[in-house]
């Protein structure tokens, strides 16, 4: 018997294996490909924002004060002398301070407040109205509050400049053998410096730093038996100072 072919016939025979394929392993999903995910990386925090505390060493010097006196009875001047020697304060010093920085890009800013104190003292012998005494001025402390506004060199490298207020608690005295008389006085001025630090590591850094307190004259007054006398005293001072901060 001879088989006739029908163009149809194949047509019929591709549908219905096709149909077979599926029936047998099930229908085949179409694969989708799928966009990556990307996730942002968490912003890093800066080791130089936040919270600090800090202690120095440091050295005050240049400051420039000439010994002048009147001496009244009542309202009367009775005698003045001038060029009578200098006892412009200076010496070692140790210091403490905290303060708050903020970012933004490659500038840093903030507050700090500081003490400074020590040994920061200088005498000499004069003749006061014809008497021999020791004449002596002396810095116990000086209170500093400051803006330090800085830009970075490089992450770990910051240049600064501070510009605040500062106060100081000195004590002027005279001493001789019959005895001695002494005075406390503050003065407050304007305190502007340079510096710069360097971080060790996210928490630990290094400075070095100089700053000027303009304190201009202050009149430190005297009583004595029935007659009283003054002085002007010049404090201003440049102050130079080493220290490290600790960054919480």
């Amino acid at each position: 018997m001879t088989s006739k072919f029908k163009p149809g016939a194949a047509a019929l025979a591709i549908t219905l294996a096709a149909a077979a394929t599926a029936q047998a392993g099930g229908a085949v999903a179409p694969v989708l490909e799928t966009a990556p995910v990307i996730v942002a990386p968490e912003p890093v925090a800066s080791a130089w924002t936040g919270a600090y505390v800090g202690g120095s060493l440091g050295y005050v010097g240049g400051t420039d004060d000439e010994i002048g006196l009147r001496a009244y009875r009542d309202d009367t001047l009775l005698r003045e002398e001038s060029g009578l020697g200098d006892v412009g304060v200076s010496g070692v010093t140790g210091g403490i301070h905290a303060g708050y920085r903020w970012q933004r890009g490659n500038w840093i800013f903030g507050p700090e407040l500081s003490a400074q104190f020590g040994s920061v003292d200088k005498s000499r012998d004069i003749l006061l109205f014809d008497a021999e005494v020791e004449a002596e001025n002396d810095m116990k402390n000086v209170i500093a509050l400051v803006a330090k506004t800085g830009y970075l060199l490089n992450s770990q490298t910051l240049i600064y400049g501070t510009f605040g207020i500062a106060r100081g608690d000195f004590e002027y005295s005279f001493s001789s053998d019959d005895g001695s008389i002494s005075e406390d006085y503050s003065s407050t001025g304007i305190a502007a410096g340079l510096g710069v630090e360097r971080l060790m590591n996210d928490r630990l850094s290094v400075f070095a730093e100089y700053q000027y307190r303009d304190f201009g004259n202050e009149t430190v007054d005297f009583a004595l038996d029935d007659f009283t006398f003054d002085t002007r005293a010049s404090v201003s001072h440049s102050t130079v100072k080493v220290g490290a901060n600790w960054r919480f």
